[in-house]
């Protein structure tokens, strides 16, 4: 090896160490942070023997792809476990002691106490005011409701504009890593944003992707729909600010076709607007009918008739309609607007005992007219009413002939088994998301020993290629000398 070729040679390791220690410096600059892929600098030979360094990226897009899926799933799951608990923190929690149920028991117990003493008032009283718990857990659960479908409606709008904002950042940074790659620079830095881009998006909607020509990205919604294609889609939703049964909420439109709603508590649905479709527009309805159903049923059970059995109206349960629903049939919104009858409501002027005796309705209602202290046919006949099987709207998402009470226990056990379901989903989708991560992490994030050990390995060939410039260092000054 000539003296010019030596020092060609240790110049090309100098250069090659210096790119290789830049790259490892920044891949120890980023040690800890997620959304950095590890880079390499690799030598490589030219076709005319010359050494040089050219960076390369980790990427894994098959576990990029798992990645994105799994944050999609554990994002929808988690979702909407936080709407069911809402709802079920409005009722009490674990035990649901504010149900309607609970109190529907406290009612059954305290009129089975006064038909068995129909002449102690206080006793009436004591029904009333479990009547009055009764109808306002009814307007309670309603409220909580229709609060979560509101704020559930404004959760959608935000993550609406978040996700426009998110694709139109993506559309910048991926015409950059096209224009990039096609010129054959390192378009690294851009391809780490992009990455983390894509992991946002896929928390707000389930994402498939496909790559073109020039690390040039396709993004698919799991549903088929394009969601960007060189330019992002539009994202769309009109948000309502005002809920009750009546409403219903407006779909979110990409690119034309609305959002899927999830179903079950295992959902189906990726991504966070799917979970909250279902909450808005699937769980909390159904709930609500229940709700509305409970309601209806307590005023036909408690209803009045004339001394002829006829022309029911309602009696210790009223609602604004003033008249007795029709059997089997959704009132919606009837759970809002549920009371006790003033006409029993000693605290209004009116008179509890008028449950014994008939005639919340008027004179024309008297049941017991010889005005008998022990007069219990009419307590006991709202006794057996609550206890008599009756018909309910297929609508609410339970057995259609039941008791009130079983009905209305019913309702909590669909909750709590949807919201159950939803548990145990959140717990496994988790777990998912955080093998995906850690898998994906494995094979493209920092690992600080590797990186501390190349950079000893780069130390060495920097003090070889040192070594021989000194060498040839001495050569010359030795050739120097001879020469004069």
């Amino acid at each position: 090896m000539s003296l010019a070729s030596s020092l060609n040679t240790a110049n090309s390791i100098f250069r090659n160490t210096s790119q290789q220690t830049a790259v490892l410096s920044t891949n120890i600059a980023n040690d800890g942070n997620e959304n950095y892929v590890r880079r390499q600098s690799v030598v490589v030979q030219t076709i005319y023997g010359a050494t040089s360094t050219q960076n390369e990226r980790s990427q894994h897009m098959a576990l990029l792809r798992q990645l994105s899926s799994a944050t999609s799933q554990q994002s929808a799951q988690s979702n909407l476990l936080d709407g069911l608990t809402t709802l079920s923190d409005a009722l009490g929690g674990n035990d649901y002691e504010l149900s309607p149920s609970t109190y529907l028991a406290n009612l059954q117990s305290s009129l089975q106490s006064f038909a068995a003493a129909p002449g102690e008032y206080a006793l009436a009283s004591t029904v009333v005011t479990d009547a009055i718990d009764v109808a306002n857990s009814l307007n309670n659960a309603t409220a909580a409701t229709q609060t979560l479908r509101g704020d559930v409606d404004a959760q959608i709008f935000e993550q609406v504009e978040t996700l426009n904002k998110l694709l139109a950042e993506f559309k910048t940074v991926n015409d950059t890593v096209v224009r990039l790659t096609a010129t054959k620079e390192d378009p690294s830095n851009y391809l780490d944003r992009r990455d983390t881009l894509l992991k946002e998006i896929s928390k707000i909607v389930g994402v498939n992707v496909n790559m073109r020509d020039n690390s040039d990205m396709v993004l698919y919604t799991t549903d088929g729909t394009t969601l960007f294609e060189t330019d992002p889609r539009e994202v769309s939703f009109v948000r309502t600010y005002t809920y009750d049964s009546t409403v219903t909420g407006l779909p979110i439109f990409i690119d034309g076709t609305a959002v899927r709603a999830g179903v079950g508590g295992n959902t189906d649905g990726q991504g966070s607007l799917a979970a909250l479709v279902q909450l808005r527009d699937v769980a909390a309805p159904i709930f609500q009918t229940q709700l509305d159903e409970i309601a209806r049923g307590l005023i036909e059970a408690f209803q009045e008739t004339d001394a002829g059995g006829l022309n029911p109206l309602p009696g210790l349960f009223t609602w604004s309609g003033s008249t007795v629903p029709a059997t089997g049939t959704v009132q919606p919104g009837l759970a809002a607007l549920i009371r006790v009858n003033n006409a029993v409501r000693s605290d209004a002027g009116g008179d509890p005992m008028l449950l014994r005796d008939g005639g919340i309705n008027g004179a024309g209602y008297i049941k017991n007219t010889a005005g008998a202290t022990g007069y219990t046919a009419l307590i006991n006949a709202y006794v057996d009413q609550l206890s008599a099987e009756r018909a309910f709207s297929a609508d609410a998402g339970l057995k259609t002939t039941a008791t009130i009470l079983s009905f209305s226990s019913n309702s909590i056990g669909w909750l709590e088994e949807l919201r159950s379901n939803a548990t145990s989903a959140e717990e496994n989708k988790t777990a998912l998301y955080e093998r995906s991560f850690q898998t994906y992490s494995a094979k493209t994030a920092v690992s600080l020993d590797e990186e501390l050990s190349l950079l000893l390995d780069v130390e060495q060939s920097y003090k070889a290629a040192a070594k021989l410039v000194s060498t040839v260092d001495e050569m010359l000054q030795a050739v120097l000398q001879m020469a004069g």
